[in-house]
């Protein structure tokens, strides 16, 4: 705001600088400072840098003209305003040639038009500066300019064989890759690859790309170039068949791509994982294979260690009994893990036939209820039933297979809830959709461990040591896949748990005859 600059008045007749003084605080100005001598306005203006200057004229020991001219050589872009009287107009013009003024005024001085010559002095004094600043700048940046104009081609020259040696380096690395490296474009056309993928495909670069991806990659479900539109920015697909031109070899390879930042192109790294599928294949083949060799000599310890327990080969002492039936349940609980890890086993290697026939999903959740619930009276929990009010709905579904999940969800809910709690079972009916969940208000489950808890060998959370196979859970979701669905938890820790299972479109309302 221009009423805040700094003003220097100075004039030898204290009327008048008295009559300005009062003038401009009644205008608003706050940063004036008034002199009757020039020489004391010239020592405050040592110190003191102005935003306008106005001068009497005729002044002893020392003129408006000379006193300006001290003030012009301290601050030359300061506007300066001359005031004098009539008789004195040629002094005027002669101060205005030699100093340099912004402009006189005439003696005596219309108030309105002295205003608007302040404002517009101050405006010049500070456009002068912004425009000086201004030069200033520009003079520095063409200074810089012509500096780094000088050593630009030096910068060029080192940056060029940088990005050579950068780009040596890299091609180095992808012809020696050993997995497979190709671009290709997002119009789905191979642009380039190294070395190890035309060795994988059997054909040059150029035959390469005169072919379609659906013709280089196979996938089970849906054509390669179709799932190639559904690509993020980067991720990895798994199981993709690449075939070997020359000699008819299949490769089963898992390829991570990301999105080159100039968005026009994939890069894809292809691995060959054919080695480690045969030897996961073997790995699981042989677990499948000694836990069913195991299987009858589990059965075999079982039945020998029963007919002690139920005296047929004598009586038994206390300790005895106790000893025997300690290991009776070691056999069973080890056979337990057999048969869970054989059932595995057929679900992941899709051999086991699911034998779907239409039941009642109350019926089937009450007889799990009715089954559990002596263990869950011996800890004080409540088993509430919570069941679709549709009595006349049945689902089709693998009962036996439906039937272990609920036990297995039951199970987990009465040894994971403290005594005197509460367990809800709920039976709910959405259209042709089917859910069950399985609640309750025991430890809950830490937010790191929810994403682990349907993985193989899951034992729960990480704050409490389990006793069970770490089975349950992962067999739990291979049988509700197998059928379709889908099965997820929420839990918050302290609070409790549940765990739902989705069937979908399995159920059909029944017309009552």
């Amino acid at each position: 705001m221009y009423k805040s600059k700094k003003i220097v008045i100075v004039d030898d007749e204290k009327m008048v600088t008295s009559t300005l003084k009062t003038l401009l605080a009644l205008e608003g100005f706050t940063d004036t400072h008034f002199f009757n001598v020039p020489k004391e306005a010239v020592e405050f203006l040592k110190e003191n840098k102005p935003d306008l200057i106005i001068s009497d004229f005729v002044m002893p020991e020392m003129n408006g003209l000379e006193f300006l001219k001290e003030a012009k050589a301290l601050y030359p872009d300061t506007c300066m305003i001359l005031m004098t009287g009539y008789a004195d107009k040629e002094n005027a013009v002669r101060a205005i040639n030699e100093v340099g003024l912004y402009k006189y005024i005439e003696k005596p001085w219309d108030n309105d038009d002295l205003i608007i010559n302040i404002r517009n002095g101050i405006e010049r004094s500070n456009l002068v500066a912004s425009l000086k600043e201004k030069i200033s700048e520009l003079n520095n940046a063409n200074s810089e300019l012509e500096k780094y104009s000088l050593h630009l081609e030096d910068m060029v020259k080192a940056r060029t064989a940088e990005l050579s040696e950068a780009n040596a380096k890299l091609n180095a690395v992808i012809s020696n890759c050993a997995d497979g490296i190709i671009l290709i474009s997002k119009d789905k056309k191979v642009d380039s690859l190294n070395s190890a993928m035309e060795t994988m495909f059997g054909l040059s670069e150029s035959m390469v790309k005169a072919m379609s991806l659906d013709e280089l990659f196979e996938t089970e479900d849906v054509p390669f170039s179709q799932m190639f539109e559904k690509f993020d920015n980067s991720g990895m697909v798994h199981d993709i068949v690449v075939k070997n031109a020359v000699n008819s070899t299949d490769f089963v390879t898992d390829i991570s791509y990301a999105l080159i930042p100039q968005g026009d192109y994939y890069v894809c790294v292809v691995r060959d994982v054919s080695a480690q599928k045969e030897a996961q294949r073997l790995r699981e083949d042989f677990i499948a294979t000694l836990t069913h060799d195991l299987r009858t000599p589990l059965l075999a310890a079982i039945q020998t260690l029963k007919f002690f327990t139920e005296g047929k080969l004598g009586e038994l002492t206390e300790k005895q009994n106790l000893l025997l039936t300690t290991m009776t349940q070691s056999n069973k609980d080890m056979l337990g893990l057999v048969n869970a890890l054989l059932e595995v086993y057929k679900y992941e290697s899709g051999t086991i036939p699911l034998t779907k026939t239409e039941f009642s999903p109350n019926d089937l959740v009450n007889q799990c209820c009715d089954e559990i619930e002596s263990l869950a009276k011996s800890k004080n929990i409540e088993l509430i039933r919570e069941l679709d009010d549709t009595v006349d709905v049945e689902i089709l579904a693998d009962r036996n297979e439906i039937r272990r999940v609920m036990m297995n969800l039951l199970g987990n809910a009465v040894n994971y809830t403290n005594e005197n709690g509460k367990i809800s079972v709920k039976s709910t009916l959405n259209g042709a959709d089917y859910m069950f969940s399985v609640k309750d208000n025991g430890i809950g489950i830490a937010h790191d461990d929810v994403t682990k808890m349907f993985k193989r060998f899951s034992q729960g959370t990480k704050n409490r040591r389990s006793v069970s196979t770490g089975l349950g859970l992962y067999l739990s979701k291979q049988i509700i896949e197998a059928h379709g669905g889908k099965i997820w938890l929420e839990s918050i820790q302290n609070k409790g748990s549940e765990f739902f299972f989705l069937l979908l479109d399995a159920a059909t309302v029944k017309s009552k005859v």
